[in-house]
């Protein structure tokens, strides 16, 4: 653009932070679905939650280093930052492992719209469900690429 100033680097995705009605039932049940490790501490994050253990959960996935924070809302009230978060969405290695997340989920009943081959911009695969706040995630493969 003439500036001579160039896009700085970033070293991936670190994290994701999402409003929930319930922290704990909402950290255990991202342990069971997703295998997450909760950690032993939170941080204060832009006035929700204050850093209070009751009020926050920090989780994360040992094996891409990706966290999800979870937190009550400022003041107590779930309904005035719902929406604040799309959806989430995980890479994952390869096609098979959709159908093997699709029977995970089923193993513990949590509801999902199946495995969904698209062709619309481009050749990818999506599984899709909800945490209980009603967060939108989903897995996706695109063929070529390792992480989605």
């Amino acid at each position: 653009m003439g500036s001579g100033i160039e896009r700085p680097a970033v070293t991936g995705f670190h994290h994701v932070s999402a409003v929930v009605s319930d922290v704990e039932s909402s950290a255990t049940w991202y342990q069971r679905v997703l295998g997450l490790q909760r950690l032993p501490m939170t941080f204060p994050h832009h006035d929700a939650g204050g850093g209070d253990p009751d009020k926050a959960a920090l989780l994360l996935d040992s094996a891409t280093g990706v966290m999800i924070e979870l937190h009550a809302p400022a003041g107590g009230d779930a309904g005035t930052v719902r929406g604040a978060l799309d959806h989430l969405a995980f890479g994952v290695s390869d096609r098979d492992t959709l159908d093997h997340w699709a029977a995970w989920l089923d193993t513990l009943s949590v509801p999902h719209d199946g495995v969904v081959d698209r062709d619309d911009p481009t050749s990818y695969a999506t599984l899709e469900f909800r945490d209980p706040d009603g967060i939108a995630l989903e897995f996706i493969h695109f063929p070529g690429r390792a992480r989605g």
